[in-house]
């Protein structure tokens, strides 16, 4: 990895912090994308220690807005010229309905658009990366609650009728939707996209949850993956050479495997991108 630059959004926990210790400490050039500034500063002098690689930086930003998502984007421009790996990794469940501040649904806000909208403002730095060294990557996290999920486009902006679960699910299934549709629109480039399930891991997830979610959530956590074991699978598909090439694929323990039967319909694959691009205005 050395010479290679790495973007992760949710850096600061988890298996975004993993990863990012990871991939850091086989000599890529990381930044970190994180929320909280006295956290992610904190998160990336740690890193710095902890691998010997000066070669860490962080942007600050609140990926569920879009204002934000483009700033950050703009910033990393500003400041790199190359972008080898795009990590999305930033996501959260939310036990009540709450709007972002363009007046979606939080979940799909953070977790569906903030991936659709920062891999797309800078496909072209990946496109650059992948022409001049032969691939760029983009990894999505999703999760295995994308199983049970349905797609629905007309209500994310409703509060009527949310469920934590489904609103989560849904988000998740989105992750893979739109990794298969970008597959097939990048199919004569070399970038790749890929996504993942991570495994249960034990880390802050759910934290920002309260009542019956909350004690729920403390008590899976006992159960729980390491984050080492979480962070396993996206840094093998950021790094490794034996995955050069591969495409349009959902990952579980390093390994292909087959996604939820409506992850393939391409019909609702179309939908969603239109969807997103429609209010990104991007795409």
């Amino acid at each position: 990895m050395q010479g290679k630059r790495v973007l992760i959004t949710g850096a600061t926990d988890g298996i975004g912090k993993q990863a990012a210790l990871e991939i850091a400490g086989k000599g890529a050039a990381v930044t970190l994308v994180g929320r909280n500034e006295s956290k992610t500063r904190a998160v990336c002098a740690e890193l710095q220690s902890q691998t010997g690689n000066e070669q860490i930086d962080w942007l600050l930003g609140d990926l569920s807005s879009l204002a934000e998502v483009r700033r950050i984007a703009d910033e990393f421009r500003v400041r790199r010229e190359r972008l080898d790996v795009l990590l999305n990794n930033a996501g959260a469940a939310f036990s009540e309905y709450r709007q972002s501040a363009d007046g979606f649904e939080m979940t799909f806000a953070l977790n569906h658009l903030s991936y659709y909208l920062l891999t797309n403002l800078l496909l072209d730095m990946l496109g650059e990366t992948a022409q001049a060294v032969g691939e760029a990557r983009i990894i999505n996290v999703s999760s295995s609650s994308h199983r049970n999920a349905t797609l629905r486009l007309d209500n994310l902006r409703d509060a009527s009728g949310f469920s934590m679960m489904n609103s989560y699910g849904a988000s998740k299934l989105m992750n893979v939707l739109f990794t298969y549709e970008l597959a097939r629109r990048l199919e004569d480039t070399a970038i790749t996209v890929n996504t993942l399930h991570p495994g249960l891991i034990r880390s802050r997830f759910g934290h920002n949850t309260s009542g019956f979610w909350s004690r729920l959530f403390k008590v899976v956590q006992v159960f729980a993956r390491s984050t080492q074991q979480g962070a396993e699978t996206p840094v093998y598909l950021a790094t490794s050479p034996e995955v050069a090439g591969i495409s349009g694929k959902y990952w579980n323990l390093k390994q292909q495997k087959q996604s939820s039967d409506n992850s393939y319909d391409r019909e609702q694959q179309r939908a969603l991108w239109q969807y997103s691009a429609e209010v990104t205005g991007i795409g």
